[in-house]
């Protein structure tokens, strides 16, 4: 929204003034300390659907009776939801920079999601009920496989900017006072075979488990269905913003699974 087109005597007049004073330095500080919070909250979570190295994974931890862990897992599972797909909405971000800073936006999205998965983690009730169990060459094909879906998540950040998914870059440039403009549109690497690899990528650590159990299968399958939707919400909104430039490029490139790729034959062959 424009400078000219708010009421006059609005909050955001009132509060703008008041943001700008915010030293620079103390904002980069802040994106800093989140994105390293991030970083701790995301290494648990590699330990928490693996069941391995923390306190407590998704099989792990005090049980209840179904009827009571169930409501309890999902209401996590929407609040996560609901935080992560509402705060990333163009209308919300205009919205929310009246309150927060514009270059310690990102950051607060961070920071919020990260309280989102910690509670998520914290208060998470496992659910008993095998669904399948894989001994053997069958194991370590999974656990290779939830590696390789880390690898591909994490390495699809840096594919894109790394620094400005996690709201370093916002901060960084403040700091040096130069103007924020959001890194350019890429099809570099996995952006090449698929349009989405940082959730092909999680989509592989939720299922890739050679023990699942009922209360994995509920987060797994939630968490697969958020995602779906998820990239709805998100396509529509980069349809917007890119235009034809992203539109030919969904037309061209698969959401999640890469094509088989094809042999070129030659003119005269």
């Amino acid at each position: 929204m424009s400078h000219a087109t708010k009421p006059a005597g609005s909050l955001a007049d009132v509060q703008r003034p008041q943001l700008a004073r915010i030293p620079a330095l103390i904002i980069l500080a802040y994106a800093a300390a989140v994105y390293l919070f991030f970083l701790a909250v995301l290494g648990y979570a590699a330990g928490f659907f693996a069941g391995l190295g923390v306190p407590k994974g998704i099989d792990q931890g005090t049980r209840a009776a179904v009827p009571v862990a169930v409501p309890i897992d999902l209401l996590l599972l929407l609040l996560f939801t609901v935080q992560h797909t509402v705060m990333a909405r163009p209308w919300f971000k205009r919205r929310w920079t009246r309150i927060v800073p514009e270059p310690a936006e990102r950051a607060t999205f961070v920071l919020a999601t990260s309280l989102a998965l910690a509670l998520l983690f914290w208060l998470w009730r496992p659910i008993g009920g095998t669904v399948w169990s894989l001994p053997g060459p069958g194991a370590v094909a999974l656990w290779a496989g939830y590696a390789a879906g880390w690898v591909v998540a994490v390495s699809a950040t840096f594919l894109i900017s790394h620094s400005d998914l996690f709201g370093l870059r916002q901060a960084w440039l403040h700091a040096r006072r130069i103007a924020y403009s959001p890194p350019p549109f890429t099809e570099r690497g996995l952006y090449r075979r698929i349009r989405h690899p940082l959730m092909t990528g999680f989509l592989i650590v939720f299922w890739a488990a050679p023990t699942m159990t009922a209360g994995h299968v509920l987060f797994a399958a939630t968490a697969t269905g958020y995602i779906l939707a998820g990239i709805a919400f998100e396509e529509r909104d980069l349809i917007q913003s890119l235009g034809e430039t992203y539109t030919a490029y969904r037309d061209r490139v698969p959401a999640l699974i890469p094509r088989p790729a094809q042999r070129h034959r030659s003119p005269g062959s």
